[in-house]
């Protein structure tokens, strides 16, 4: 099957500075992939060259077999602190029209279908009844729903997301989370989280940046195997796969 992402022999830097060094991966839009690893290893640097934003100077990115900025038409970003300014009094409906922006329609109105299309990805993320909301007045993990519907607009294959539960509670992270897996069944889930007990929960695969990437199928409950892993990468999902506890325990009257 071939990949939706390819990345060979990647490196890259900032003023001289290595950010990522001989990155190699590869990524299909069936899985939910979570980005993990220490601030500053990189995370948001390779998010950022799948989808254009960045260029490497040495290696190759393929996104749908093209040059990044080739496929953007196929792809939605979801970027960190999205609502800078919480107090500008916009609707909800016009932020989810946004995802329906194109070169073709920039001087022009929405269309019916344009907003058919909001009002129906504004259901599927659960925010039906809200477009006429202000976006300053919902709570963190609500806003998050409306920028994952917005972004839906555009009829993505692929949403790529950095750390879109950063400001949430956990009952809104788990309930962003559980989203973006329902999603998944159509969408491809690119996601970078903090969070390495919700990447477990959620992802299908697991990469962990610190300047180099391992890669890591989420491992299953009754499938964690005696701890083997070589000195040459230790990271917190061997960690946490082995020491969680998979014995049956009798319940207490």
């Amino acid at each position: 099957m071939k990949n939706d992402i390819e990345i060979k022999n990647l490196s890259f830097s900032y003023d001289g500075v290595d950010v990522l060094e001989n990155i190699h991966f590869e990524y299909n839009k069936k899985d939910f992939l979570s980005i993990i690893g220490p601030n500053g290893g990189g995370k948001s640097t390779l998010l950022k060259i799948m989808i254009g934003l960045l260029e490497p100077k040495i290696g190759s990115v393929l996104l749908f077999g093209q040059n990044p900025q080739e496929s953007s038409q196929r792809i939605s970003y979801v970027p960190q602190d999205t609502l800078v300014n919480k107090d500008f009094p916009i609707k909800v409906m016009d932020v989810v029209l946004m995802g329906r922006l194109s070169k073709s329609k920039a001087f022009s109105n929405y269309s019916k279908v344009d907003r058919h299309i909001a009002l129906e990805m504004l259901e599927k993320v659960g925010m039906q009844g809200f477009e006429n909301h202000k976006i300053n007045a919902l709570s963190g993990g609500q806003r998050q729903r409306v920028f994952i519907a917005r972004a839906l607009c555009s009829e993505a294959e692929i949403l790529f997301l950095d750390e879109p539960t950063a400001s949430i509670d956990t009952a809104g992270q788990i309930d962003v989370f559980k989203l973006l897996k329902e999603l998944n069944q159509t969408v491809g889930i690119v996601i970078i989280s903090h969070d390495i007990n919700v990447a477990l929960n959620y992802a299908t695969k697991v990469v962990h940046v610190n300047k180099t990437l391992y890669v890591h199928d989420v491992p299953k409950a009754p499938n964690f195997k005696v701890f083997d892993t070589t000195a040459e990468h230790l990271c917190p999902i061997e960690l946490i796969t082995q020491t969680r506890c998979n014995h049956i325990h009798k319940v207490l009257p």
